[in-house]
């Protein structure tokens, strides 16, 4: 096999169909058509004479022979953007970290962190980009991220399946609380009663997928009534405020409410905890990565990070 014909386009093409899950999304995400996106492919499994992905019905996934082309196109791609920004002017690439984080770190770990980490290590650059666990478990598989801030609710199972493990790191394990119109008859006490829950209206974070019913208390023994989704946290936020119905925040998220919303914990049922899990892949992290880790550590807890390596 001589991979020395195998365009930059194709591996880039090869490395967005690995994070994005499926060839559809891949295409969509590079702005190509489907049919260009599969010729691409096609075209290195020809010249690996090997299949590098596994077609299934829920998408696309590594066989040993696409790990070991996609560990060495991620060498190859980052190299090439490493020399794209030194032309620009951008920091050395050993100071460029990329960062995927869901949106709720990005209401105040990432904005916190980022801002210690400029005072502490300002010759670390951080890219970052918002997306939801899978698809940056996917994007850290695929070598597009060094890190990411991920989500996770009970039973706490790992964000993929794939092989190795990703090295996980809790950060915060906080409960689930309601946001309420502040005039809402539940925004009375100073909780809320799960049984109180039937029959609301609610705000969801989807409208699609795995994350349907994403703003819905878990659990809820009715069919929830939707009137609004919002991907954005800030705009349920406001919905919430206008009186439009109830979501689901993470604890974390009291600051960020706008006036007109009160944060309240539900009682009743069993317990709701979400964890924001630090994740990267299961090899020795380079200086920049592990700088902004700690960082990131720091603004979980709220105190300032150590500007000593660790």
């Amino acid at each position: 096999m001589d991979f020395t014909d195998v365009s930059l386009t194709a591996l880039r093409v090869f490395r967005a169909v690995v994070e994005q899950g499926t060839f559809t999304a891949a295409a969509a995400a590079l702005g190509y058509t489907q049919s260009a996106v599969s010729r691409q492919i096609a075209s290195i499994e020809r010249t690996a004479g090997a299949e590098l992905l596994e077609r299934r019905r829920d998408g696309v996934r590594l066989t040993a022979a696409g790990r070991v082309v996609m560990r060495r196109a991620t060498v190859v791609l980052d190299e090439i953007d490493a020399t794209a920004r030194e032309l620009s002017g951008l920091p050395e690439p050993g100071g460029t970290v990329r960062l995927g984080w869901v949106p709720s770190a990005g209401t105040t770990v990432v904005p916190y962190a980022l801002a210690a980490l400029r005072h502490s290590d300002p010759n670390v650059h951080v890219i970052s980009r918002e997306g939801g666990t899978p698809a940056l478990a996917r994007a850290l598989r695929a070598g597009s991220i060094d890190l990411a801030l991920l989500s996770s609710a009970p039973p706490f199972r790992a964000p993929d399946g794939e092989s190795p493990p990703l090295a996980l790191e809790t950060l915060t394990e906080r409960a689930l609380c309601l946001a309420v119109p502040a005039a809402h008859p539940l925004a009375r006490g100073d909780f809320v009663d799960v049984a109180d829950l039937r029959g609301q209206r609610w705000i969801a974070g989807s409208s699609s997928g795995a994350d349907g019913l994403m703003g819905v208390w878990p659990g809820l023994d009715d069919r929830p009534e939707i009137v609004h989704t919002a991907r954005d946290w800030l705009a349920r936020l406001h919905l919430v405020a206008a009186g439009c119905g109830l979501t689901t925040v993470p604890s974390s998220l009291g600051p960020a409410a706008p006036p007109g919303v009160r944060i309240l914990p539900v009682r009743g049922g069993p317990q709701e905890q979400r964890r924001l899990l630090l994740a990267r892949l299961p090899r020795p992290p380079a200086e920049p990565v592990v700088r902004l880790a700690a960082a990131l550590r720091a603004a979980a807890l709220g105190t300032t990070p150590d500007p000593s390596p660790s």
